[in-house]
């Protein structure tokens, strides 16, 4: 179950870098002579893709991080920086490089070939890079030191070992690379050359996989490592760059984001029951359109995923089957963000035989539509519209003014929530209690569905607004939708003869007091404590979203 959880957290934390591939795309697109012919805008779209491992360093870190805090990111770029340049320096030139150089152009040879083997290696160095510096901050972020080494304390001293973190692995990349290569190598080989038995495999796990978010890792596998085209590796990468070859594990999405679950929405809407289908209608027009669109899909699925795992499963295989005709057909289209519309139109001059997919995507339209429509009649199946009493959820394109308010009260107050984060479409939360959790009430509000993640951990499928929301529980949480109650948490730390010092650090507030045993604890979870530590019987450490501003709160004459 750890190494769920650990799965879990890697995944959530790979969105944040892949977040900016979309910008990265679009500029690397409109520099091209095809369109706007500027090449500073291809410029500045292609250092972004040329910089991926140092962003997945950062994000990664960041990611991982408690409170997301950016002295973990900082770290990530120590421990990326000293493991590529350390690595850089022990990689082992072979003679025949130099030798065909010339004497000359020696070392302009080996500086290049150094650079090349490295750029293979740029993605897995920034993710390792990322969560070394995730879980060092995690360790030691509040580290105490002597008084007179007290100035690299606490976060100062994550960077610190985070750089003999990245010594080791400079070492470890530099004196392995032949290993490392050869590995990646065989990887890339082993995958293509596993023909269409491999795409066919990608596309029913990359569904399957949704449930628990797991995909993630799967995709930056295919996207960001297989392959090799002039020292560009990953299908995503190498689609940008011009190969022809790459777009094998991309091309097979878009005939069923962009035709086949929208007409399964449509088919859903023709068999709701007549008086529910103006209820429903917007709903599912709505969750159409993101996935014709944009290619976020998760909405759609979360609504049949658990209702008929059966017809979930035949969307899993209709999706490796589609991975297997576009390969077969040679259309290979891309993305820099997922398989919609918009990445299609615009990445049309790229792609070969992109015209190719209207055929097939009207196929898949027509496939949906009559599988969905008669296994929901056939099963009587309780989609949406089909339900016996409560009413649809209310799809939603930015998150209502009590959103926030109403989501934290369906899901056991503000005191069940111990962390709230969210990736593109759903909110990923750990809950004291999950029992406390309402899922009715979260359906009502607009969620797809929900996923129990090990012991406390729950996914609610929100759709695009997800970070928003997140960040919109987050500042309720913090208070910021109404001023503190600073009588509220003196009193919950045993009144203010009880409390000798308020200090602030990263995420928390440290509070020395007379007894640690006159504090309430739940009365400071109440109030939007994330969590209440007693180091020593003088000694209370309370972590909390806005740490310096209660802080700051807290110790002013009251």
């Amino acid at each position: 179950m750890r190494l769920l959880d650990a799965t879990q957290a890697l995944g959530r934390a790979l969105m944040l870098p892949i977040a900016v591939l979309p910008v990265a795309g679009l500029l690397l697109r409109l520099g091209q002579p095809d369109l706007l012919d500027i090449a500073p805008i291809a410029a500045a779209g292609d250092a972004i893709f040329s910089n991926l491992g140092l962003l997945f360093a950062i994000g990664v870190a960041v990611g991982l991080a408690r409170e997301s805090h950016g002295a973990a990111g900082l770290a990530g770029v120590v421990a990326f920086v000293v493991a590529t340049k350390g690595a850089e320096v022990l990689i082992a030139v072979p003679p025949d490089v130099t030798a065909k150089a010339g004497a000359a152009a020696a070392d302009l040879a080996s500086s290049a070939y150094k650079a090349r083997q490295l750029a293979k290696l740029s993605v897995p160095i920034g993710i390792v890079s990322g969560i070394l510096a995730g879980a060092l901050y995690n360790r030691y972020h509040d580290l105490r030191l002597p008084p007179y080494l007290a100035f690299f304390a606490g976060r100062r001293f994550v960077p610190i070992a985070a750089g003999a973190a990245g010594l080791v692995l400079a070492f470890a990349f530099g004196l392995g690379w032949p290993y490392a290569e050869h590995g990646m190598d065989a990887v890339s080989r082993g995958v293509i050359g596993s023909g269409e038995l491999g795409l066919f495999a990608y596309g029913v796990l990359n569904r399957a996989l949704i449930v628990t978010g797991l995909h993630h890792i799967l995709n930056n596998v295919a996207w960001f490592l297989v392959g090799d085209f002039n020292g560009v590796t990953g299908d995503l990468k190498r689609f940008f760059a011009g190969d022809p070859t790459a777009g094998a594990f991309m091309s097979g999405f878009f005939p069923v984001m962009m035709f086949g679950l929208p007409a399964a929405c449509l088919a859903m809407y023709h068999t709701a029951r007549p008086e529910r289908k103006r209820a429903v209608g917007g709903l599912l027009l709505s969750l159409g359109l993101t996935s014709f669109l944009t290619g976020v899909t998760e909405p759609i699925e979360f609504t049949f995923m658990f209702l008929a795992p059966a017809l979930y499963a035949l969307h899993a295989i209709l999706t490796g089957a589609a991975m297997v005709t576009m390969d077969l057909l040679g259309s290979r289209l891309g993305f820099g963000f997922s398989a919609g519309l918009f990445d299609y139109a615009l990445n049309f001059g790229k792609a070969t035989r992109p015209l190719l997919l209207l055929p097939v995507g009207l196929a898949y339209a027509g496939l949906y539509y009559g599988l969905f429509r008669y296994c929901i009649l056939r099963f009587d199946l309780r989609t949406p519209g089909r339900e016996r009493e409560a009413a649809a959820p209310v799809a939603q394109s930015t998150p209502s003014e009590g959103a926030p308010e109403a989501y934290i009260a369906a899901l056991g107050g503000a005191a069940n929530l111990e962390s709230v984060d969210a990736c593109t479409t759903r909110l990923r939360l750990v809950l004291r209690e999950r029992s406390r959790m309402d899922t009715e009430a979260l359906r009502r509000l607009g969620a797809s569905g929900t996923v129990n993640i090990g012991e406390r951990g729950v996914q609610v499928v929100v759709g695009p607004v997800a970070d928003q929301l997140a960040g919109d529980i987050r500042a309720r949480l913090s208070g910021g939708s109404k001023p503190l109650d600073r009588a509220g948490w003196i009193a919950a730390l045993g009144g203010p003869a009880n409390v000798a010092r308020v200090e602030p650090a990263p995420g928390r507030v440290l509070f020395t007091v007379k007894d640690a045993a006159r504090i309430d604890a739940q009365r400071l979870a109440d109030l939007g404590a994330r969590a209440v530590g007693t180091p020593s019987a003088t000694s209370v450490h309370v972590l909390h979203a806005d740490a310096e501003a209660l802080a700051a709160a807290l110790a002013a004459p009251g």
